[in-house]
């Protein structure tokens, strides 16, 4: 059996090419591609070439060229469904299993997305053709679009009497036009309405540029009807998980390292007139974890652009806050925000491309900028209000899921407290106390980029045995078993646990071990932040040690499980099967 295109197109969705390609090939960015040795011959001088934005690898050396897909069965001498497999789990998504359900939801993708096909040609079609549209042609040229402009996003417009659903009822079931939300049914008449009747409509594609839901604009101004409407969710399209325009502004993810994201689908259209085109817009509810994650795949940093208006204000102060905790090191979100009454599409066609692009370049403001910003204005300088401020701000920092982040977010937070007047000032020493300085921070930041997680979890298990040589001395079976991947983090380790065998009462200097060894552990071990927190009881201590030696394990059996994916892809053999099986249920139990 096929695999779904909707199954396919999300793994590429959440894989570039660069990404599946550099776990086998030494790759380096040169313009908008990335090159390295041919996996397919010996050579010295590079060939092999990756472009994330046209989606293919090509070696000039052999002529051999392809997806995703291609790389990996032709590399690692797999079939097609093995390689989907291994994608699939690299991905981080579900095996797809051909069940019953898988093929009946296949079957009703297959009918949802050709009702949408249908439904978005026809109403782009009627736009561009009927002449009686003069009322809506009038408007885009008000809002200075074009023939192009309405092509490109492949707008239409639904006439207020419709008879399209009479049309689709002769191809396609009633379940299915329902399901798909353009229609619903009107109780009292007992007939059924389109739901974006008399108004503009914009298509939201997948990121296979396939329509799966509509926005929808009215054209006149109304005192009783919404200006945007949306697609109601339906089992193919979940607003928190989608984003407009983004199937188009992926593709230029190897030209810029920044997208814009604003609110309406007109500031797309606008700014993409205006050769702005890295812009997506968010579908009329607040910025969601998948839609940052999402942009992450494809965009180093995300600039939110809403509404220069209160309520624009009020959704980019819930955007920051919902979106910091997903701040990466390598990532950067930053804050745009307009003069008073203007929109992204005003804006920039007052101005025009070059005058935005430098606003943008002069006014953008970082994340943690912006919220400390927010919270100082409605804080006054007295204990009580001071009090308030640096809980908050401390509350929102520990939602950052990056440890790094977090720390250094904190430290930027207290760092800045401590200079407004004139009540910090007078307590100054207090916070220089618990803050390093930004400089320190960021030098200690960049160093520790350079260690891996599964290295930072040695340190910690390190950091912890050596600050409590006595207590773990003397119950040396909780620590024996342990089982490190670090050559150097294994063999200070094993010199520890001989030391300890021989001398219970061991102390530090006594385990003869590089001081700059022990200086590196003592500096880099996450651990160390949690424990200064901690009152140092024994089932305090071991608790810790037993959080470190579940994580440790889980990687191990990680590690196991990749290896025997990748034998069993190969062997199909039932006895690595079952091993594999039994692994993963020791890793759900972890």
């Amino acid at each position: 059996m096929k695999y779904p295109k909707e199954y396919l197109d999300e793994i590429k969705l959440r894989l570039k090419v660069s990404t599946v390609v550099s776990k086998f090939v030494s790759l380096k960015k040169r313009g908008k591609e990335f090159v390295g040795l041919s996996p397919f011959k010996s050579e010295k001088t590079p060939s092999f070439t990756v472009n994330d934005e046209k989606e293919f690898y090509h070696c000039f050396a052999t002529s051999e060229h392809g997806n995703i897909f291609d790389f990996v069965m032709k590399t690692q001498n797999l079939r097609f469904g093995e390689a989907v497999r291994y994608l699939a789990n690299l991905a981080g998504m579900l095996p797809y299993t051909f069940s019953k359900q898988d093929v009946e939801r296949e079957k009703k993708w297959k009918e949802y997305s050709s009702v949408f096909k249908l439904y978005t040609d026809f109403y782009h079609n009627e736009l561009l053709r009927n002449e009686s549209f003069s009322k809506v042609r009038d408007y885009l040229k008000n809002r200075n679009l074009t023939k192009d402009d309405v092509k490109k996003f492949n707008m239409g417009y639904v006439e207020k009497n419709p008879t399209f659903f009479d049309k689709l009822k002769s191809e396609f079931s009633l379940e299915t036009i329902i399901d798909t939300g353009l229609f619903y049914l009107d109780d009292k008449k007992k007939t059924y309405v389109e739901r974006f009747r008399g108004r503009l409509i914009f298509p939201i594609n997948n990121i296979s540029g396939e329509p799966i839901a509509l926005g929808g604009r009215i054209i006149e101004k109304s005192d009783y009807l919404a200006k945007y409407i949306n697609s109601p969710e339906t089992a193919f399209f979940k607003k928190g998980s989608n984003l407009y325009n983004l199937d188009m502004a992926r593709k230029l993810s190897n030209k810029f390292d920044n997208i814009f994201l604003v609110e309406g689908y007109m500031d797309v259209v606008g700014l993409s007139k205006n050769k702005i085109e890295n812009v997506v817009a968010n579908l009329g509810t607040s910025l969601t974890d998948r839609q940052i994650l999402t942009l992450n795949q494809f965009f180093d940093d995300i600039a939110i652009c809403f509404d220069g208006d209160e309520s624009g204000y009020k959704a980019a102060l819930r955007a920051a806050e919902n979106s910091i905790k997903d701040l990466r090191p390598d990532k950067n979100i930053s804050f745009l925000f307009l003069p008073n009454k203007e929109d992204p599409d005003s804006f920039v066609q007052k101005n025009g491309k070059e005058f935005f692009l430098d606003f943008y370049k002069n006014n953008k403001i970082s994340i943690h900028q912006f919220i400390f910003s927010h919270y100082k204005k409605q804080t006054s300088n007295d204990p009580s209000s001071m009090a308030v401020f640096d809980k908050k701000l401390r509350s929102i920092a520990k939602t950052i899921k990056d440890d790094f982040i977090r720390k250094y977010i904190l430290e930027f937070f207290l760092e800045r407290i401590s200079e407004l007047t004139p009540f910090t000032n007078q307590n100054k020493n207090y916070y220089k106390k618990i803050t390093k300085s930004l400089e320190k921070t960021k030098k200690y930041f960049n160093d520790s980029k350079s260690f891996t997680s599964i290295e930072l979890k040695e340190f910690s298990l390190l950091y912890l045995v050596t600050s409590n040589l006595k207590l773990l001395g003397e119950n040396i079976h909780l620590i024996e078993d342990i089982k490190l991947f670090t050559e150097i983090n294994i063999q200070i380790f094993d010199k520890i646990l001989s030391k300890l065998k021989l001398n219970k009462e061991l102390k530090v200097y006594e385990l003869e071990i590089d001081t700059q060894l022990i200086d590196k552990i003592n500096k880099f071990a996450p651990i160390k932040y949690i424990l200064k927190n901690k009152s140092n009881k024994e089932h305090e201590i071991i608790e810790l040690l037993d959080d470190i030696k579940r994580d440790l394990n889980n990687y191990n059996l990680e590690l196991r499980i990749n290896e025997l994916e990748l034998k069993f892809s190969k062997d199909l053999s039932e006895a690595t099967f079952n091993e594999l099986k039994e692994l993963k249920k020791k890793q759900n139990i972890n």
